[in-house]
């Protein structure tokens, strides 16, 4: 992956392994804005702004470190790509979706998005996030705010989270900010990933398949497989016909392995696509 860090930021050449729809348009994230022609990014307290340029993209931001490591530079996906070229499911999800990069998130920020996630959708969580952001966070940018500390978050009540919008995830949210802390979080990422899934399914309001994003998009567990409804959708239509998610999501993990987690945004995107919601 050809990029160059600049005095205005991060400059990535390689625009075959990277296109920031691809990438934030993709399911995986909830903190970005697409403004005009460029994309806003502001995970945690950082802040980004993403313009696509004819040669190359510009990340212009401060915390260059940050957003090397979050947007996962230094992994080559055509490696990755070539991989996973060898399942002729991928062909079309490879062909459409062939900027995709696995954000490197923060485990917090993380597991309190995908809370919100259940049963919701993208326009929604983003509007309950923000809301959580603009009563506690810090501000960035006009109208931008950092995701609250977990200090800030653990004490609100019930009403605080219905306010901004949660709705009967809020009794999850604070009974997950008494069972959990950054430190915790951090901690678990020793265990092995079926441990690791496990303690996580056995917080509040975190399911199997929150649990699945949690690993794959804050702990980078690859060999994680999210089904949701567009998987579900695939995996009927190409593989076998069965209602049990559980079943379909350790087979495919079977059949991906360490690669399950680059397959199942690949395969999302693009079952999206052919569903119109693109």
């Amino acid at each position: 992956m050809k990029y160059e860090i600049t005095i205005e930021g991060i400059k990535v050449y390689d625009k075959s392994q990277f296109n920031i729809a691809h990438i934030f348009e993709c399911g995986q994230v909830f903190c970005f804005e697409n403004v005009g022609e460029k994309y806003i990014s502001y995970p945690q307290n950082h802040y980004a702004e993403i313009e696509e340029n004819k040669d190359f993209y510009l990340i212009k931001t401060k915390n260059v470190d940050y957003f090397v490591n979050y947007f996962d530079l230094d992994v080559n996906y055509t490696q990755i790509k070539e991989k996973l070229s060898d399942f002729s499911i991928m062909k079309k999800p490879l062909e459409y979706g062939y900027g995709i990069r696995i954000l490197n998130q923060d485990l917090f920020e993380t597991l309190i998005s995908f809370i919100i996630s259940a049963n919701n959708n993208i326009k929604r969580i983003k509007v309950i996030l923000n809301n959580i952001r603009k009563s506690l966070g810090e501000k960035l940018s006009d109208n931008v705010y950092s995701f609250p500390s977990y200090e800030k978050l653990k004490d609100q009540k019930e009403e605080f989270f219905v306010k901004c919008g949660a709705g009967y995830r809020a009794k999850y949210l604070v009974k997950v900010l008494q069972q959990i802390s950054p430190a915790i979080l951090k901690e678990w990422d020793k265990l092995d990933t079926i441990s690791l899934r496990n303690k996580l399914i056995s917080l509040a309001g975190v399911g199997p398949k929150v649990a699945d994003c949690i690993l794959l998009f804050a702990y980078h567990r690859g060999e994680s497989f999210p089904v949701d409804t567009w998987i579900a959708q695939m995996y009927n239509q190409h593989f076998s016909k069965t209602e049990n998610r559980e079943f379909m999501r350790n087979d495919l993990v079977n059949k991906f392995g360490a690669l399950s987690g680059y397959a199942q945004q690949y395969i999302f995107y693009y079952t999206r696509f052919l569903a119109g919601k693109n």
